[in-house]
């Protein structure tokens, strides 16, 4: 099958999002298919071996000069080309990674109008080298934000559309009115341009149903699924037999990052805690840096800095060292996590979680055995949760091995592709190409 995944870039950070694209192209390759993957906006990041092409679509610079000025939809090509230079997409999107959505409003909206947005020039670009370079079957939007490219895309193409839901509403919904309802006004009246929808939990897909106003049938749930490099048997011993709590995700207050703080006071207070250490990998954005600051003062404050060490942001081999070196991953997020794939990231290194019984949590739990739940936003339903994994090798160890045996058996890379392969395959069957078809 000829396949073209878009993937939304994350101006240089690792993202959840993009790691997953990533994945889901090496696998289906690996099965045979002809995949393009394409990105937008910035070049991807990925801590594995990068299967997106070396061209960027929808340049952050010139989607984000467009939708300022009437000038920049008419430059000619070798301008926006000059402005899709890699260096400065990815200069773009650290600066941009200051901005937070309710800046972003305008620029949202435009994008989602798709053929009638400023931004037109580039979706008709992107429509030309798909025409002529890749002549997909399919076509996979990255996210809700990049709905109003599927009407153009199934009307030129003659192809069906199929767009991911990834969490994309945790940052529509932080939208200032009007631009937050006017959004999700264009992305319901644009949900008929897609063929089906893929969520990534049972959760989210509930949860979409009534964000899209569209029934449950429309969306089908592909779980993530991480490369099978990451699965490694529980090890009795570490180097440093410490209890030690681990937290992998960006360094943000949605991540619950402060929460975890919080209760890792109290646990340290607990009786045979009093040597637990706190270790945090993951991005510090801009945005966040005053927050992050604040909080290790909070830590110095509370004599507590010598068992909190931040590694900072972690590649492949990195994350490896990482997991291998905690007893527990804990990453409290304040919102319901629609992913988790940091989780499935741990249960592969025999690691289990003590996560809030929220979001796509629940599922995980139920699905691995990997996974204790605790009651959402309680500091001490959370130290109580992680000072009973600490304290009950046994159980830790065979929570762990449940974990990564579920993990081996259901959430590899090879698994999502076979499962995101079925919906592609269902939506052809479904679609009935026209003349002008890619197909024909």
């Amino acid at each position: 099958m000829r396949i073209c995944i878009l993937a939304a870039g994350a101006g240089g950070m690792y993202c959840g999002s993009c790691l997953r694209d990533n994945a889901l192209a090496g696998a289906l390759r690996r099965a045979g298919h002809d995949v393009a993957l394409l990105p937008l906006y910035t070049p991807l990041r990925t801590d594995t071996d990068n299967h997106s092409t070396g061209r960027v679509f929808y340049g952050g610079v010139n989607a984000c000069l467009q939708h300022a000025t009437r000038l920049f939809r008419h430059t000619p090509r070798w301008i926006d080309w000059l402005l899709d230079r890699h260096w400065l997409l990815k200069l773009a999107g650290r600066i941009g990674a200051r901005s937070s959505p309710a800046d972003l409003g305008g620029l949202t909206l435009s994008i989602l109008e798709g053929e009638r947005g400023p931004q037109q020039k580039e979706l008709r670009r992107l429509i030309r080298f798909a025409k002529t370079e890749l002549r997909p079957q399919v076509v996979s939007l990255p996210n809700l934000m990049f709905i109003g490219m599927a009407r153009l895309l199934r009307q030129e193409l003659g192809v069906p559309v199929v767009c991911e839901l990834t969490g994309e509403d945790i940052f529509l919904d932080a939208l200032q009115e009007p631009e937050r309802s006017r959004a999700r006004e264009i992305i319901r009246q644009r949900a008929t341009d897609v063929a089906r929808f893929v969520a990534t939990s049972d959760y989210y897909a509930h949860r979409m149903t009534d964000y899209l106003s569209i029934d449950l049938e429309r969306i089908d749930v592909v779980c993530p699924g991480i490369t099978r490099d990451l699965i490694k048997p529980a090890c009795s011993n570490r180097a440093d037999a410490r209890p030690t709590i681990g937290y992998l995700a960006r360094l943000c207050p949605e991540k619950g990052l402060d929460r975890l703080v919080e209760a890792f006071v109290r646990l340290r207070q607990m009786p045979g805690m009093q040597q637990a250490r706190l270790r945090v990998a993951g991005y510090l954005g801009p945005a966040h840096r005053d927050w992050y600051a604040n909080l290790r003062s909070s830590v110095r404050r509370q004599g507590l800095d010598g068992c909190f060490e931040h590694v900072g942001e972690v590649d492949f081999p990195g994350k490896r060292a990482f997991l291998d070196s905690i007893d527990i991953l804990c990453v409290p997020t304040c919102y319901a996590e629609p992913k988790g794939i940091y989780v499935l990231e741990a249960l592969a290194r025999s690691v289990p979680a003590v996560l809030p019984d929220h979001g796509a949590f629940g599922e995980l739990a139920r699905r691995t055995g990997g996974v204790l739940l605790v009651a959402p936003g309680d500091a001490g339903a959370l130290a109580a949760g992680l000072a009973r994994l600490l304290s009950d090798r046994l159980t830790r160890l065979e929570m762990g091995r449940r974990g990564r045996e579920a993990v081996r058996d259901a959430f590899t890379d090879d698994c999502m592709a076979a499962k995101m392969l079925a919906v592609y395959e269902d939506v052809l069957n479904e679609h009935r190409p026209g003349p002008d078809s890619a197909l024909t």
